[in-house]
């Protein structure tokens, strides 16, 4: 991902300004990087490390939603429609 892209995600999804850390953009990043990483294992279907690396951001993404899900449930909603997560 490069620093552009980053930061087109983020503008996109802050919450405030200066904002880089709330669950939304986090949760943004790590999709832009799991969609990313699924095109590889397409390609690469042995490579079982990044698939490893790849299971991590999954897990880690699904906390962050039922973290979000626990604290507002509208943006949690949001958040699944604008990033067309399936749930």
């Amino acid at each position: 991902m490069d620093k552009n892209t980053k930061a087109e995600i983020i503008r996109k999804f802050a919450t405030h300004e200066g904002d880089t850390g709330s669950p939304e953009v986090q949760i943004a990043l790590l999709t832009y990087r799991i969609n990313h990483l699924t095109e590889h294992l397409k390609i690469h279907h042995k490579d079982h490390h990044s698939r490893r690396g790849l299971l991590q951001m999954v897990g880690t993404r699904r906390s962050l939603l039922n973290y979000l899900k626990d604290l507002d449930i509208e943006r949690y909603r949001n958040i699944l429609a604008q990033l067309e997560i399936r749930k």
